[in-house]
């Protein structure tokens, strides 16, 4: 492989170099594209073991809501680079990250070399809120902003936490990749489709307009607003059925799966054969490490990996990898630059280590534990010995 510029120049077997005078020899390593974490809450990385066990998702809603109320912007600063260097450490170079404090995003992007795909939060509920109002302000704060690497999209939270009004507000800005918890919990499901329970109660409670539960799927306000498109990535859905999943499908919409997050919550089991028999691109993500229950765990796409496979056999490895590469860039909107080793894209690259019996490169990547011996990003290594070189 050759790179000029920062990016894929050339790729071929050794004999087909141009110029072999310069050279770094990785010696016996898997060479793979840099992972792309397609869902991840950077700023809830030092929440581990802050929320004990809960009994519902709304109760566990309602820790992290007084949690996060008592984080301080250093706090937060902290929280996110310690979860942006662990991404880096396990292999990954981009990530779709919701971002909630943006005073302090610009200082962020520039102390880690990551390409981040920054989703704004939008938490709008009540009936005196104006979208339009937080929307304007949310634009010039783009305008004002542009991150070194990557790029900002949009995400409204959930269906519960907005109004069908913010939801058609955002459908205008069509060229923002944009995300959205959809479908996360039973509790919500229940909200939507019955009209009853913890949530309902919780969020009616707040002051949220209750009069689109009852009857309708958690994810019928976005299609209506017209956000189910290539833009719009669907973190969750553990609770949407067969024809939420057919409208995911007619959308050309991306969807989000974060396994030791669902094994947290004891969600019922994700509908992932399902998913891929609709077409529909899915993706792994890490979400974030209040909701793991490892003691020693960090942000780890290999993880996700292994445990999905544990829990989905069917599925093979080398399509597991693909959710955390080429899937999740195309759905980060991010398919021209990252996600494979392709002449013109951005050189991002991993090397883990390559056995010669150990199975498949698939298989193997799947195995992988720990962290990884290097990392590329733009042609630059900024993990492992070459760092420094």
């Amino acid at each position: 492989m050759r790179l000029q510029g920062g990016h894929i120049s050339q790729i071929g077997t050794w004999n087909d170099g141009l110029d072999q005078a310069e050279v770094d020899d990785l010696g016996e390593v898997i060479l793979m594209p840099g992972l792309v974490n397609a869902h991840c809450h950077l700023d809830y990385t030092d929440f581990f073991g802050a929320i004990p066990s809960t009994a519902s998702f709304t109760d566990w809603i309602r820790a992290m809501v007084d949690l996060k109320a008592d984080v301080d912007d250093a706090a937060h600063q902290r929280s996110w680079l310690h979860g942006a260097q662990q991404c880096l450490r396990h292999g990954m170079t981009t990530l779709g990250n919701i971002e909630t404090r943006l005073d302090v995003l610009p200082s962020l992007w520039e102390q880690t070399p990551l390409r981040v795909v920054s989703f704004l939060e939008i938490i709008l509920l009540k009936p005196e809120s104006d979208p339009a109002e937080e929307l304007g302000k949310l634009q010039a704060w783009m305008q004002a902003n542009i991150p070194p690497r990557g790029c900002v999209g949009l995400s409204p939270h959930a269906p519960y936490t907005t109004k069908f009004e913010l939801l058609e507000g955002c459908a205008e800005f069509i060229d923002l990749p944009m995300a959205m918890h959809v479908g996360e919990s039973a509790e919500e499901n229940q909200m939507f489709r019955e009209g009853a329970g913890a949530m309902f109660d919780l969020l009616s409670q707040a002051g949220r307009d209750m009069n689109d539960c009852a009857d309708q799927s958690p994810i019928a306000n976005a299609q209506r607003a017209g956000l189910l498109g290539e833009r719009f990535v669907l973190v969750h859905g553990n609770y949407l059925d067969d024809a939420d999943r057919e409208r995911v499908a007619e959308g050309a919409a991306h969807w989000v799966h974060c396994p030791r997050s669902h094994e947290y919550f004891g969600h019922q089991v994700f509908a992932a054969e399902a998913v891929l028999e609709k077409g529909i691109n899915l993706c792994l993500g890490t979400d974030s490490l209040a909701t793991v229950r490892d003691a020693s765990a960090e942000l780890d796409l290999f993880e996700e990996m292994r445990l999905f496979i544990q829990n989905h056999p069917r599925v093979t490895a080398e399509a597991c990898v693909n959710m955390v590469t080429q899937n999740a860039a195309l759905a980060l909107g991010l398919q021209q630059h990252v996600g494979s080793l392709e002449r013109g894209k951005s050189a991002d690259l991993i090397a883990l280590p390559c056995s010669e019996v150990d199975g498949g490169v698939a298989e193997q990547i799947v195995a992988h534990e720990g962290e990884v011996d290097s990392v590329m990003i733009g042609g630059k290594w900024v993990v492992g010995e070459r760092k420094a070189a």
